[in-house]
């Protein structure tokens, strides 16, 4: 469970408590930057420090269509890069319309436990860049959309290996439930498609998705 700022981490600490299952991770999103405060990297510093539940950085990175000083968000976001690599952690990177000037903050940093990218909509070309990284793909509610024909191509040739299955709930809900609250139950609507895109069996995707998933948080 991604946190987005300082203001809902003692919230994502908790909620990871009181569930089994559930696993926290800590970051500063681009969409909650209006709210930050340079303390907050010291805090996440702290955090990250005593939290030893804690699997991940995130969630973080780069948004162009944000209202915030774009080269303020690089440097939150390469803080909070050194910050995963100190402490040896993954991290979970949101980004939209600011995948160059990403990815090349991550070849300056090299993590060397990688990360997701959350919401991958892109190419396969992109998607490779990121694997290169040692990255993996966050594959949500967007390939349910036959629109998506980019992004639906790209997930039927990448490395199975290579991705996540996500919701993003609340938001990004899936094909012929616009407008509706997401639900984390929906991740088997997208196992369902991704396993029609592959034509692959619907146990073999689920099984790679959970070792997927323990080899970047729980290893």
């Amino acid at each position: 469970m991604p946190g987005i700022g300082a203001h809902n981490w003692q919230a994502v600490l908790a909620l990871a408590n009181q569930h089994e299952g559930v696993y926290p991770a800590l970051g500063i999103h681009p969409y909650f930057l209006a709210d930050f405060d340079v303390n907050h990297l010291q805090l996440l510093d702290e955090y990250l420090a005593t939290e030893k539940d804690i699997v991940a950085v995130g969630e973080f990175g780069l948004d162009k269509a944000v209202d915030f000083p774009f080269e303020q968000q690089l440097q939150i976001c390469k803080q909070q890069l050194l910050l995963a690599k100190q402490y040896d952690l993954p991290v979970i990177l949101h980004c939209r319309k600011a995948h160059n000037e990403l990815i090349q903050l991550l070849q300056q940093v090299k993590l060397p436990r990688g990360g997701v990218l959350h919401g991958f909509s892109g190419s396969s070309q992109l998607g490779m860049q990121y694997i290169k990284l040692g990255f993996k793909l966050g594959i949500g509610g967007v390939i349910t959309y036959p629109r998506a024909a980019k992004t639906r191509q790209a997930v039927s040739e990448l490395p199975l290996s290579s991705l996540l299955l996500e919701t993003d709930s609340p938001d990004m809900p899936i094909s012929g439930y616009q407008g509706g609250r997401n639900e984390p139950a929906n991740i088997t609507k997208v196992l369902q498609t991704l396993t029609k895109l592959r034509q692959e069996p619907e146990e073999l995707i689920a099984k790679a998705n959970l070792s997927s998933f323990v080899e970047l948080f729980l290893s």
